[in-house]
């Protein structure tokens, strides 16, 4: 069984037992959290799908850990000018372990 589901701007396909990344929750590690924008339920060849959402279905999951991802660095860079920018990025995240898909 598998669901699809939005958080974040972003779309995941996700299975129980799954660890995922999606954008920073506000939530501590070790609580529970609820996904209720399911796009798509999938279980064998009955597949549900939703308009927009699937109603009285949710994905569960538990906070594992607040963390920042790798560092990019940004370069803005004009020939001939002499002129050169240099910034750094690293964007927080939230890994969630998948704990049950629910109907």
């Amino acid at each position: 069984m598998y669901a699809i589901i939005a958080t974040g701007g972003k779309q995941y396909r996700v299975q129980e037992g799954d660890h995922i990344r999606v954008e920073k929750l506000d939530s501590d590690p070790g609580e529970k959290v609820e996904f209720n924008q399911v796009l798509l339920l999938a279980d064998g060849e009955d597949v549900t799908i939703g308009a927009p959402y699937v109603d009285g279905s949710k994905v569960m999951g538990e906070v594992e850990e607040q963390a920042r991802a790798e560092k990019i660095e940004i370069i803005k860079f004009k020939r001939r000018k002499h002129h050169i920018k240099r910034m750094g990025h690293r964007q927080s995240f939230t890994q969630v372990k998948i704990t049950g898909i629910s109907k």
